[in-house]
């Protein structure tokens, strides 16, 4: 399937009826309730496509990829590298040779912190990540410390949710040797100026990655244009199934850094001696991946592509403003993450409400959203709280479904 198979979404207006019949699962109930689905930060919904895509070819081309001589062996094979093409596409890297298949988000950063870490760095070298960062953005480094001794530096966020790019600049040194910044707070909701961050890095010969998984399905991506030497996103929270990701890498660092695993496919020549490794992408893909799942994300960068991402931003973003503003006509409602650029996602809390009260409340009226830490305990730390309720928005939300959170919201703070 290509982008041209969703043309029929293309035509002005944002056609949300249309978009939301590829969605069966939101047209169902919850407690007799009509669901709101305002948990997209932590995974989308899938379209009929991408489901219909997987049940094929399971039915019709199921066999290992790589190696294989017989028909259906090619016939997936042909499928799996037909999805690296459409990543490198849809991400604008130069080669596919840079586009390694991951388990998602955060096997992709493990994978840089480890082969990164034990290629290219010794005890005292610094990493810098920022406060707002997912946990799969600290531990890794926390774990590389631990092992080799490396240095975790953090960039501070002022009260609005925004990145101090002063204090960033102060915080590189001649022993840093990586930057690794969300591009999307999952909880704030910011836009970082990575840009800006990747610049100031590269002017201190500092390589940067960047976690995409909050931005991949919101906004487009050029990673040629960006020039960041890494990044990261999954294909669970942009439309495709779970258990596949991205990590995209300069090739000159991919040739640079060691296996993350070992097994079959990444190799080259196995002997007792000696073993020698494929080039990337393949010398970071042990075993038999999920081929299934590659070509599942590539029809859902397809349905991204066939509605378009500017359009997808320009929905999100207009249903984002809508929400704060609904949201900031109840009493006691406190914002978390205000930023000037912001996308899709709205932490908050009401007066003395806890948090998972409030989810828990929400639920029972057929409104999900998240409750928690969100996987930011710094964050939250640096806030003062021990956690939020967070709604979450995709391209197939409505301003229907926010009126249906803010009179819920107003529902149960009269209980309290």
């Amino acid at each position: 399937m290509t982008a041209n198979h969703y043309k029929h979404i293309m035509h002005y207006p944002y056609d949300i009826k249309t978009i939301r019949r590829d969605f069966p699962i939101l047209s169902r109930t919850v407690y007799d309730k009509p669901l709101v689905y305002l948990d997209n930060a932590a995974t989308t919904q899938k379209p009929l496509c991408v489901l219909d895509a997987m049940r094929d070819e399971y039915l019709n081309v199921n066999a290992n990829v790589h190696r294989g001589v017989h028909y259906l062996s090619q016939q997936a094979t042909d499928l799996h590298e037909a999805a690296r093409e459409t990543v490198r596409r849809f991400i604008h890297a130069n080669s596919t040779n840079e586009i390694v298949f991951t388990r998602g988000t955060t096997e992709a950063i493990n994978l840089v912190a480890s082969s990164f870490a034990e290629g290219m760095m010794k005890e005292g070298d610094e990493v810098i990540v920022s406060v707002m960062e997912h946990h799969s953005n600290i531990v890794p480094w926390q774990l590389q410390a631990a092992r080799k001794g490396i240095v975790l530096k953090v960039i501070p966020v002022n009260d609005q949710g925004e990145l101090l790019l002063d204090k960033y600049e102060q915080l590189l040194t001649d022993r840093t040797r990586l930057v690794s910044i969300t591009h999307v707070s999952n909880v704030l909701g910011t836009i970082n100026p990575v840009e800006t961050i990747i610049k100031i890095a590269h002017d201190h010969d500092v390589p940067v990655m960047v976690d995409a998984a909050q931005s991949a399905p919101h906004l487009p991506l050029d990673v040629q244009a960006m020039d960041c030497d890494f990044l990261a996103f999954s294909g669970h929270k942009m439309y495709g199934p779970t258990g596949i990701g991205i990590l995209y890498g300069k090739e000159k660092w991919l040739e640079k850094m060691p296996p993350y695993q070992g097994g079959g496919e990444m190799i080259d020549q196995v002997s007792f001696d000696k073993t020698t490794f494929e080039r990337p992408p393949l010398k970071f893909e042990a075993g038999t991946p999920d081929y299934i799942a590659t070509h599942g994300l590539a029809v859902a960068i397809d349905y991204l592509e066939g509605i378009g991402l500017d359009r997808i931003a320009a929905h999100e973003r207009q249903l984002t403003q809508y929400c704060m503003e609904q949201l900031a006509t109840i009493d006691g409602m406190r914002f978390f993450g205000e930023a000037a650029e912001k996308d899709a996602v709205v932490s908050f809390l009401v007066g003395d409400i806890h948090h998972l009260d409030m989810g828990t409340l929400l639920d029972r009226i057929g409104i999900a959203v998240r409750t928690g830490h969100h996987c930011a305990q710094p964050l939250m730390d640096r806030m003062g709280i021990l956690g939020t309720v967070r709604a979450s928005f995709a391209l197939y939300n409505t301003t229907e479904e926010v009126d249906a959170l803010v009179a819920a919201i107003r529902r149960v703070s009269k209980m309290f």
